[in-house]
């Protein structure tokens, strides 16, 4: 590819690089990277030029974990409203959980499904988990080879009754089959029989709930994964970690070359329990939100490496089901727009770089799911960016928000970041927190 084929080139002191931060041009020809440049470089005759001053360019966000509902249950979300949100966030690229949708992702006939629903609605890129669940061992394999990217399970009760967990022997099972093709499960790891032993006292009081989900049901979870995966040699990755108390057995289990990955999630990063207001189920999800130094154990977890990625598990519902009672409160916490200055907030207050948040939010994901031709400013890889004045703060309203319920728990807080533009494939797709209409493509694993 010659300067002459370059259509686009974004200028700006500060492009964040796989090699660092420093001052570059950015060639873009037919969608994509076609060089970093020094940032004094000529602009190839004919390309339109964006000089983003001080403004940092990022690689585009990739959001593995995102529940979309649509269709079934499009009145919690909808791919409209969820990727016209992560298009208003910086991300550039999800990926949608197979659950809560109706039908779930659990065989080809009902990926079809969904995929004709989104193509006409994705602001931004999107792909698909497949669903492993008791009846569809045998759905596994033809799944993969129509395009998920892997396979996702419970160990515990989903929340809904078309998507059931799997006990140890389904799981072993479902492993095995995914291992047999080279798949990747990814597992909502908490230990049933560690739940059902917990105590059990609906109510407002966070304490009540936060009792209901110990730690000792993801640990004793995680540790049974780690030994199904390398007894079999199967590709596992661990959801939304919340317990702390798991990162020694992860980071061993990696050292001893088992095939294990680990992602959190920017709640579990940025709030803790001592601030949850009783009654306030918006701070409601499973796992939960746990104490401070929980969390202080986590941000040492990214910071050494035993933590791959961090992913927002978007998991919206309509306002009615975030009831006062935390037992009977639908769980989940909807970030799409507000993952990267949420954990970039906490993250420069810790004395992180926009380097370190690009490689959690943007290359690991990425890399989970092996989308090559994303997550990091570099010659050939897709031209999808976030441009973001990292130093600007705002304050969180409800009202400003593009998901289709607007319940956050993050209302009221004061952030800093805030994400100019974002562009996919070298367009920009959003501005301003305006997002202009449905551009992404519908991404298989095998494509």
């Amino acid at each position: 590819m010659s300067g002459a084929d370059v259509e686009l080139v974004l200028r700006s002191t500060r492009v964040v690089t796989p090699d660092g931060t420093r001052p570059a041009t950015v060639t873009v020809a037919d969608g994509r990277i076609e060089a970093v440049l020094p940032h004094d470089a000529r602009t190839p005759a004919g390309a339109r030029t964006e000089d983003l001053g001080d403004d940092v360019l990022l690689p585009g966000l990739v959001d593995t974990h995102v529940h979309v509902n649509d269709p079934g249950r499009s009145e919690w979300e909808g791919f409209f409203t969820a990727t016209r949100a992560a298009a208003a966030g910086g991300i550039t690229t999800l990926i949608d959980m197979p659950l809560n949708s109706l039908p779930p992702t659990t065989t080809v006939d009902h990926l079809r499904v969904k995929q004709q629903v989104a193509a006409s609605k994705a602001h931004i890129d999107t792909g698909f988990w497949g669903g492993a669940v008791p009846s569809n061992v045998k759905d596994l394999q033809p799944l993969y080879e129509a395009g998920v990217f892997g396979f996702k399970c419970f160990l515990s009760p989903s929340g809904v009754e078309e998507f059931p967990e799997l006990d140890q022997e389904q799981l072993a099972r479902s492993m095995a089959e995914i291992a047999g093709f080279g798949g990747l499960l990814i597992v909502h790891a908490e230990d049933p029989h560690q739940l059902a032993s917990a105590p059990q006292r609906p109510g407002p009081a966070y304490a009540d709930f936060l009792a209901s989900r110990p730690r000792d049901a993801e640990n004793a979870a995680i540790e049974g994964l780690i030994a199904h995966a390398a007894r079999l040699n199967a590709r596992v990755h661990v959801l939304h970690l919340s317990s702390g108390d798991a990162l020694p057995m992860i980071a061993a289990a990696k050292r001893e070359g088992v095939r294990l990955s680990v992602e959190t999630s920017p709640h579990f990063l940025t709030l803790v329990a001592e601030e949850v207001p009783d009654g306030a189920t918006e701070f409601k999800c499973c796992p939960p939100i746990r104490e401070a130094a929980n969390r202080d154990a986590l941000w040492a977890g990214l910071a050494d490496g035993t933590i791959d990625c961090v992913v927002s598990d978007h998991s919206p519902c309509t306002t009615d089901l975030k009831t006062p009672d935390f037992a009977s409160a639908w769980g989940g916490i909807s970030s799409l727009q507000l993952g990267l200055p949420a954990v970039w907030t906490e993250a420069r207050r810790r004395g992180h770089g926009l380097d370190d948040v690009a490689r959690w939010m943007s290359t690991g994901p990425a890399a989970l799911a092996g989308l090559t031709r994303k997550g990091a400013i570099e010659a050939g890889r897709d031209a999808d960016f976030a441009v973001l004045a990292p130093d600007e703060t705002f304050t969180v309203d409800p009202a400003a928000l593009l998901h289709r319920n607007r319940v956050t728990a993050y209302a009221g807080r004061t952030l800093y970041g805030v994400v100019r533009s974002t562009w996919l494939r070298g367009v920009r797709i959003a501005a301003d927190g305006t997002v202009a209409g449905p551009t992404g493509r519908l991404l298989e694993r095998n494509r």
